[in-house]
């Protein structure tokens, strides 16, 4: 067991390092602005009045000179509607729903109804809960796109903010260690790829001729499934270093990450009894229980920790704190597991299964 983990280790801190390389390798193209794309802002909101208090303003600050922005309501039991109206931006559209029909999950539903309104030539999916930092961050998301090869969707690694941080952290670590990005484009493999449902990008007609949300309506885990549907349709997802135009506040406490995470963990360790038995078993071992089998395992948890925090933007108390992350990610794995067996998990007012 020592020598598997000390190999296992080894491996992973290559992946890293190799991620981290594909990342610095991103091409731009820029545009004059008579020549930009029209690009479609996607938003997604189910009670969203504080997060769009602060997304919203962010949006109308952009000197993107064609831009269009659709935010569906999708059935907000709080101010959503009224935060979105008061706005008065005329590049801002508005649509309210009365909740997903049977067959689908709110967040696909809520999107697919935004596509079918966009007029824009790319169009960029972006939670509620998200902020552009500086004026000019959607034509550098752009320009990332435009770097793309034909075919391709980006999928951004965003600085992640809010509450939380000991569980959050282990998003981008979980992004740069768990899946070989640099690999992705040349493995026909359909499992080994994936979006980030927080911040993508795809061609306009690309879209309409695939429609992703209609192909995973009913997934909870959408933006994995999302990746997986294009990859196999020849849409390859790219993998782009975002933390420069786009911040999301993921949650307001430690309280809410736990609930967030408890969605998902199941769902992201095969979401079947005999995946999770085995990933969790896994995981456990790799990142919580390593040291017991050599203490020299210790300093490559660290490392992992260390290094997606430093590319991810998380202080040094976030990482210094790395066994207690692992630990405490472990423990949120199981206890997702056994919600969703009993059929207890639910996500803004809504039961999930």
């Amino acid at each position: 067991m020592t020598l598997f983990l000390t190999l296992l280790h080894a491996g992973l801190l290559v992946l890293l390092g190799l991620n981290w390389l594909y990342l610095r390798s991103a091409r731009r193209i820029d545009f004059k602005n008579e020549r930009v794309p029209r690009l479609s802002v996607l938003i997604p909101a189910r009670n969203e009045q504080e997060n769009l208090r602060r997304l919203l303003p962010s949006l109308a600050a952009q000197s993107y000179p064609n831009l269009e922005v659709i935010i569906y309501d999708d059935a907000s039991e709080d101010d959503t509607w009224q935060v979105i109206k008061q706005l008065g931006d005329p590049r801002v559209r508005a649509l309210r729903g009365s909740g997903p029909p049977e067959g689908w999950m709110g967040k696909p539903h809520a999107l697919y109804q935004a596509a079918k309104e966009a007029t824009g030539d790319r169009l960029l999916f972006l939670d509620a809960d998200a902020k552009l930092l500086h004026r000019g961050a959607l034509r550098s998301m752009i320009a990332l796109h435009e770097g793309l090869p034909a075919n391709a969707a980006l999928t951004g690694l965003t600085k992640l903010r809010g509450a939380g941080g000991l569980l959050v952290s282990l998003v981008p670590n979980a992004i740069l260690v768990g899946l070989p990005w640099f690999l992705v484009r040349y493995i026909p493999w359909s499992a080994l790829s994936a979006v980030n449902g927080q911040c993508w990008m795809i061609d306009a007609r690309t879209y309409r001729d695939l429609e992703p949300h209609e192909a995973v309506k009913n997934e909870i885990l959408e933006d994995v499934m999302i990746g997986r549907y294009l990859k196999s349709q020849g849409v390859i997802p790219y993998l782009r270093d975002v933390q420069q135009d786009t911040a999301v506040y993921m949650y307001r406490s430690f309280a809410d990450a736990w609930l967030g995470f408890r969605k998902n963990a199941y769902l992201i360790l095969g979401g079947t009894p005999l995946s999770f038995a085995a990933l969790f078993t896994l995981f456990g071992l790799t990142f919580v229980w390593a040291p017991f089998f050599g203490w020299w395992l210790l300093i490559t948890i660290f490392a992992f920790k260390i290094l997606t925090d430093r590319i991810a933007g998380f202080g040094w108390t976030i990482s210094l704190l790395a066994p207690v992350s692992y630990f405490l990610g472990w423990i949120q794995q199981l206890d997702s597991a056994i919600h969703h067996w009993i059929g207890r998990v639910s996500w803004k007012g809504r039961k999930v299964e």
